[in-house]
């Protein structure tokens, strides 16, 4: 899909579509974008992965999905975090314990007597 910007026409263009992931025309370079690294596109829709804006260049958005990355993160996923921070806060912490308070202990029969 073209991205008019300003006047000037750049080019970002979803060009093929797997159950692995996408790949991406950004300018004149393809790259492929695994839903392993990029979770988030796991459940879009072809009409939601194509409706891509090349807003610079080095910055993608997807309007549908309010999603934006770093051409960067792409090429060198292994540098950026797969979780948003609120995310990250939320999933990391541990859920508390409810403490059940202690029974009191029956006396046996053989205490008993």
């Amino acid at each position: 899909m073209k991205s008019a910007r300003l006047g000037k026409h750049t080019l970002a263009e979803v060009s093929n579509v797997s159950t692995n992931g996408f790949c991406l025309l950004i300018e004149d370079k393809e790259r492929f974008l695994s839903f392993g690294n990029f979770p988030w596109f796991r459940e879009a829709r072809i009409r939601e992965l194509v409706n891509v804006e090349l807003q610079s260049p080095n910055h993608l958005y997807w309007p549908d999905l309010d999603i934006d990355l770093v051409v960067d993160s792409i090429d060198h996923p292994e540098r950026y975090p797969r979780v948003s921070r609120l995310r990250a806060k939320t999933s990391l912490q541990r859920p508390s314990r409810v403490q059940r308070k202690s029974k009191p202990q029956r006396n046996s029969r053989a205490a008993r007597g």
